[in-house]
């Protein structure tokens, strides 16, 4: 392969790799807000849980052994 042609396809490739970084870069920082949300989503699912789980069916007290 020419010199000159084998520069050209480097100097291309780069210029692809570097605007997938930015734009890469930049959906992580948009990312970020949401991440935080699917977190609180996530710990107030898992309170909600345990509520239910601690609370017996139809208001009764469990039986103790």
């Amino acid at each position: 392969m020419h010199p000159e042609t084998h520069l050209a396809l480097h100097h291309a490739r780069t210029a692809e790799l570097q605007a997938r970084a930015a734009a890469h870069r930049l959906a992580a920082e948009a990312g970020a807000p949401r991440q935080e949300l699917r977190t609180r989503l996530g710990w107030t699912l898992v309170e909600l849980g345990l509520r239910l789980a601690a609370t017996p069916p139809n208001g009764t007290k469990p039986a103790v052994a």
